[in-house]
């Protein structure tokens, strides 16, 4: 009698989720590497003969005294700009769990315990190191620092790496880094909220139902949603909430699964993952301008001058470094070599655990969220504020370093493995490594194109 198949680990995406994921891969890709040069710009000119002007730029202050809206420019790009990050954060979270693979739970459970230990291991190394390095008080408040990875650094740096890394490993860094951006998201609207204003807060659950109920109905005209949606992120901005939040909650409420009927206003038939629409429209718009500008504001610390002397004796730099380079390494590899060893699942044949481990050290490269959290919880433009920007820096450049003499070495066989799940000797538009069903052979082909806009 033939032995069951067991579980596998890193399995390959099926065919709807691979295109889904090749079009997100390409834009966060490009979008890393527009971030990179803004924050090289924002480093080169912070250090300049010129670095006055850059801070004053960045502490520009714009806007109305109404809600607490007359804010830098600087602020404006970590509340306002960031919600649109989130926003996609949302919509791709909600698509994935409901739609996508995910909604497996055997599949979803290997990058969600991975994300839950890639967060709680740094804080906890981010904790101690500080501890065993003087460290005291408000410190502490850095825990969540190097909590999150940052998917458009990490695509960046392994466009540089090679393009050829497997789908599945791909898939489940993408994924990783969505789980743990909601996570980071959770943290900082409980553990970084001041000045706490609950009627704002309630109100802003009115044009966040009236969204709701317009998206709902594959309602999308921007003349009715983009007031409800700018409404919520200020009432949520007045309630101390850090504003970010506005955006996952925005995107947690789009749907993703036909509907029976839809009204007569409906821009889209009842079929449409409307969820992809709006990510499709609205993920260049995150990855390729509002993350770029906020990683301009925020990345252009100071390194001459001492400062950069003075960083290593801070003990929340150290913290954050350890976090980022051993906290998520020994997070998301033991995580994964656990849920092999207690679920008796194998490692897809393609693969090897040396991947996982490149891939471990991958996920220590944080940028945008780590940026915003280290803000927030030193206060923007402080020394330690500026330390922790060095260290959140020095701490992703060394990550990458590490993946790099990992899976550069692999380059070879990852370059075959992409030929193969290329290959399409039958000629039908589908590689011949995806067993591909009819049913999701129609989904693949009713994702959007790029002329569906749902901002008509």
């Amino acid at each position: 009698m033939s032995q069951p198949l067991r579980e596998r680990l890193f399995t390959r995406p099926s065919w709807p989720e691979a295109t889904a994921l090749k079009s997100a891969l390409r834009t966060e890709t490009v979008g890393g590497a527009l971030l990179l040069g803004a924050a090289l710009v924002a480093i080169v000119w912070a250090n300049s003969p010129w670095h006055e002007s850059y801070a004053a730029l960045r502490d520009l202050k714009v806007g109305t005294d109404w809600g607490h809206l007359r804010l830098s420019l600087g602020h404006w790009a970590a509340d306002g700009l960031l919600a649109i990050f989130f926003f996609v954060a949302g919509l791709e979270l909600k698509r994935e769990f409901l739609v996508g693979d995910l909604r497996d739970p055997r599949r979803a459970a290997l990058p969600v315990v991975a994300a839950v230990c890639g967060v709680i291991a740094p804080a906890l190394v981010f904790l101690g190191v500080v501890r065993l390095t003087g460290g005291a008080g408000d410190d502490f408040r850095g825990w969540a620092i190097p909590a999150a990875t940052d998917i458009a650094f990490a695509l960046a740096v392994l466009a540089v790496l090679g393009s050829h890394l497997p789908a599945a490993l791909r898939s489940f860094l993408l994924t990783l880094a969505v789980v743990d951006d909601l996570i980071a998201i959770v943290i900082i609207a409980i553990g970084y909220t001041s000045d706490f204003a609950l009627t704002p807060l309630a109100l802003s659950l009115l044009p966040l139902a009236a969204f709701a109920f317009l998206v709902q109905r594959r309602i999308t005209y921007a003349v009715l949603l983009l007031p409800l949606a700018l409404t919520t992120w200020a009432l949520v901005h007045a309630s101390g909430v850090h504003a970010t939040v506005a955006g996952v909650a925005l995107g947690l409420t789009v749907p993703v699964t036909p509907r029976d009927h839809v009204p007569a206003l409906s821009v889209h038939p009842r079929s449409t993952d409307v969820a992809h629409v709006f990510e499709h429209r609205l993920r260049p718009l995150s990855a390729g301008i509002a993350v770029p500008i906020f990683a301009f504001f925020a990345a252009g610390v100071r390194v001459v001058g001492g400062g950069f002397e003075q960083t290593w004796r801070d003990p929340v730099a150290l913290g954050v470094v350890a976090g980022l380079l051993v906290g998520k390494f020994v997070g998301v590899s033991t995580a994964t070599f656990v849920m092999a060893r207690f679920t008796k699942a194998d490692l897809d044949p393609d693969l090897r655990w040396i991947d996982v481990i490149g891939l471990s050290f991958l996920t220590g490269i944080g940028f945008t969220v780590s940026l915003l959290v280290g803000e927030l919880a030193f206060g923007a433009g402080s020394e330690r504020d500026e330390h922790v920007k060095l260290a959140i820096l020095a701490g992703s450049v060394l990550a990458a370093i590490l993946a790099a003499l990992v899976l550069i070495p692999c380059n070879a066989r990852y370059r075959e493995h992409g030929e193969r799940e290329a290959r399409d000797d039958d000629g039908d538009g589908i590689p011949d490594v995806y067993a591909v069903a009819p049913g999701e052979r129609a989904a693949a082909s009713a994702r959007p194109e790029v002329g569906d806009d749902p901002l008509s």
